[in-house]
């Protein structure tokens, strides 16, 4: 027994310490593999991405990190409409040049054209890949390849006022737009192109005290649509119309902040609601990417407390991790546990093979 004990003490002792030595020891090999990355991306020097329109959107996703890394980003504010477009034009060429995109609706745009590459194996910090740091527990991908994460899941606003003509506060549900006062004076973003005005109708469209009936009724108000975003804010905001739906969220702060006599109805006082929506929240990185490295450290840094606090703050938006602020935004924005999602693969899918249908029933092609 005594030569066991004498066996098996060094023994125990040795995994003792490797056991305390390992946690060290594992660290220190992450420390050294994010110093190669960074020295590689900063080898590279560059990274290209497509996001969204908008001096504060390009300049909280470029800043922070030119001047952390002294890495070159090349920013192509591209609108949705033109960003597959421009990709195909450009591969159909044999060119591969961007390296990453922050947009909305990426799973329309991109998911279809294979030129996404999975971006889980990109996620290297560990604050980024600590599920406890990201709301319900996990980072959310849209498909299941996992490559498109939703960054920003927050309450859109619908219904829009101008406020010298209507009283945000006069509104209880939507079906309050279909007093015959309205008929004539409603703006709406198009909702038979991807876009605010769309995600609007799709959620009208999946809520069960909305519905198809709804729709045909709000069609029957003789809705003016309008396709640049901005001309809608301003059509309402000029006091050429009272009311609108499906407006961009960023327009119409933007148009606030201006002192435009704009507002967003607090959908918490609507019998109904609002749905989540990441907006231009969404992240990918693309196939072949010129930078790879430098699209690698740039995911890590955009998904990082300091990333996300950069982005949301300039765009309005919440982010899906839990430690970055939300006091930047209204409160009624933060996302609801079991709220209509209008984004992700089944959406797009109930949209194409029930909305447009009934959106070219009653609004034609």
């Amino acid at each position: 027994m005594k030569m066991k004990g004498v066996v098996l003490l060094p023994l125990l002792l040795w995994l003792f310490a490797f056991q305390l030595y390992q946690p060290t020891n594992v660290r220190a090999a992450a420390q050294d593999e994010w110093a190669t990355l960074v020295a590689k991306a900063k080898q590279e020097g560059k990274l290209v991405m497509i996001g969204p329109v908008g001096s504060d959107r390009k300049d909280s996703l470029t800043l922070p990190f030119q001047q952390k890394y002294g890495i070159e980003i090349e920013y192509l504010p591209d609108p949705v409409s033109v960003m597959a477009a421009r990709v195909t034009t450009e591969r159909q060429a044999g060119k591969y040049l961007r390296d990453v995109v922050v947009a909305g609706a990426l799973e329309d745009i991109f998911l279809p054209l294979n030129v996404l590459e999975p971006i889980e194996p990109f996620l290297m910090l560990p604050e980024v890949t600590n599920r406890k740091n990201w709301r319900g527990g996990a980072i959310e991908f849209v498909d299941p390849a996992h490559m498109i994460i939703i960054m920003t899941p927050f309450h859109r606003g619908i219904l829009f006022v101008n406020t010298k003509l209507t009283d945000p506060k006069a509104f209880k549900s939507y079906n309050d737009l279909l007093d015959p006062k309205w008929t004539g004076k409603i703006v709406t973003d198009d909702p038979r192109s991807s876009g605010p005005g769309q995600a609007t109708f799709e959620f009208f469209s999946v809520h069960p005290q909305l519905g198809p009936k709804f729709i045909r009724a709000l069609a029957n108000q003789k809705l003016t649509m309008i396709k640049d975003r901005s001309q809608q804010a301003d059509a309402v905001g000029l006091g050429k119309f009272p009311l609108a739906i499906g407006l961009s969220d960023a327009v119409v702060e933007e148009r606030i902040k201006q002192g435009v006599p704009l507002a967003i109805v607090d959908p918490r006082q609507l019998r109904e609601g609002t749905d989540i929506s990441p907006a231009a929240g969404g992240l990918a990185v693309f196939n072949r990417a010129p930078h790879p490295n430098a699209a690698k450290l740039y995911v890590n840094w955009l998904l990082s407390k300091e990333g996300q606090t950069s982005f949301v703050r300039a765009t309005g938006y919440i982010s899906a991790r839990i430690d970055v602020p939300t006091d930047h935004a209204a409160p009624w924005r933060v996302p609801q546990p079991g709220a209509i999602k209008t984004y992700g693969l089944q959406a797009r899918r109930d949209a194409r093979a029930k909305l447009m249908p009934l959106l070219y029933e009653v609004f034609g092609r």
